[in-house]
């Protein structure tokens, strides 16, 4: 019994799916893309080009725009942090950091206060 419900289902389905593409063929415009479609692969195949390179020159943001910078880089790495140089004042002693996770920063910020600790910055690098 099971098999025959199946299959009257799929029939149901089928006659719907069928009313839908009768519709679809109907509609001026499917006709219209499926003749811009035509037109398009017949010159894309008179000028011997691929899809891939049409997608390529109507592209509006080309691949060769110049060298890409680290932070627009597709590869999952992270821009390289700046270089932080600190000079304490009543000791002389020099830090340099690319991140505020420092040990010896830390202990000044948690003596001094971070806004004293930020006073004594000497330099930023690349």
């Amino acid at each position: 019994m099971s098999l025959l419900n199946e299959y009257m289902q799929m029939e149901q389905q089928l006659k719907e799916l069928q009313a839908n593409l009768d519709k679809l063929q109907n509609d001026k415009r499917l006709q219209s893309e499926l003749e811009f479609k035509e037109k398009l692969e017949s010159l894309m195949k008179e000028y011997g080009k691929s899809a891939a390179e049409v997608i390529a020159l109507l592209d509006p943001k080309p691949a060769t725009s110049g060298p890409k910078t680290p932070s627009t880089a597709s590869t999952g790495t992270r821009r390289k942090r700046k270089l932080k140089i600190y000079k304490n004042p009543n000791t002389g002693e020099v830090v340099e950091t690319r991140g505020g996770n420092q040990k010896t920063l830390k202990a000044w910020k948690d003596e001094f206060g971070p806004d004293t600790v930020e006073s004594w910055l000497v330099r930023v690098e690349d």
